[in-house]
């Protein structure tokens, strides 16, 4: 199996010295499963002083990362036919994990990190999708990149050590992932649910999807459609209470929390 090639182009390379301690990402690398290669902008720069930035046109506060060295940067990687590049802004696309999921199929991202007040406008041809992780605004766009590298590592066959541990994970299936619970049995007069230690393994499966279900519901409602809804036997009893749920659904702390 060939290496997942993340291809970064970044102001501050050592924020990605955090990698080599993420426990997913750091086996991964130790396993050939990936490679991370970073592209210091500053060595793009241009002049004596690796010029990487300057001032806006029609004026404005703050400083605008330069095209130059960026097309310069993009231009030394060695692209694959099955390649993406994303640019890391707050006005991009909201990242989604069907996002990390497609991008998985491919063998090379390519991140270019913002910084600064933002960029030249005309930086914006080098991206195949611009990517934001939430409806907020960071200093640059290494912690988005990270994220990236970290989500979809962990879909690539042969990073976790039991893959289906990736099945019931929340956002996999549109839906929150169900309660966990490990030992003690009882801490603090809290108690593990009864269907936990039953034994029955269908039943708890219809207790694990009945409380995903629920958990959504009550925290991103926005995320149920008819599709988690099917029709099979199994999900009978399942779709009942759902849709009883939906009925008596009301407004809570989540309403506004921001679609990331």
């Amino acid at each position: 199996m060939s290496r997942f090639n993340f291809e970064v182009i970044t102001l501050l390379p050592k924020a990605f010295e955090l990698i080599n301690n993420l426990g997913v990402i750091t086996r991964a690398l130790d396993k050939n499963l990936i490679d991370v290669n970073l592209h210091d902008l500053r060595e793009y720069g241009e002049g004596s002083y690796r010029q990487v930035d300057d001032k806006p046109y029609g004026g404005g506060a703050g400083m605008v990362l330069k095209p130059e060295p960026i097309y310069r940067a993009y231009e030394s990687i060695r692209k694959s036919p099955k390649s993406r590049t994303l640019l890391m802004t707050p006005q991009g696309k909201v990242l989604k994990q069907n996002d990390l999921a497609r991008w998985s199929t491919l063998n090379q991202i390519i991140i270019i990190c913002g910084q600064y007040e933002g960029f030249d406008e005309r930086i914006r041809y080098l991206a195949d999708e611009e990517i934001s992780i939430g409806d907020y605004v960071l200093s640059g766009g290494e912690i988005p990149a990270i994220s990236i590298i970290n989500g979809l590592t962990r879909l690539l066959p042969g990073t976790l050590g039991d893959p289906e541990s990736l099945i019931d994970e929340s956002h996999n299936s549109c839906l929150l992932e169900y309660p966990q619970y490990t030992r003690p049995l009882t801490f603090n007069d809290m108690k593990v649910p009864d269907i936990l230690v039953s034994g029955n393994h269908e039943e708890i499966k219809l207790w694990r999807r009945q409380k995903s279900f629920e958990r959504t519901l009550a925290r991103r409602d926005d995320l149920i459609s008819e599709k988690n809804n099917d029709k099979s036997v199994k999900n009978k009893k399942i779709n009942k209470n759902s849709n009883y749920l939906l009925k008596i659904s009301t407004k809570n702390e989540y309403d506004n929390y921001p679609d990331w």
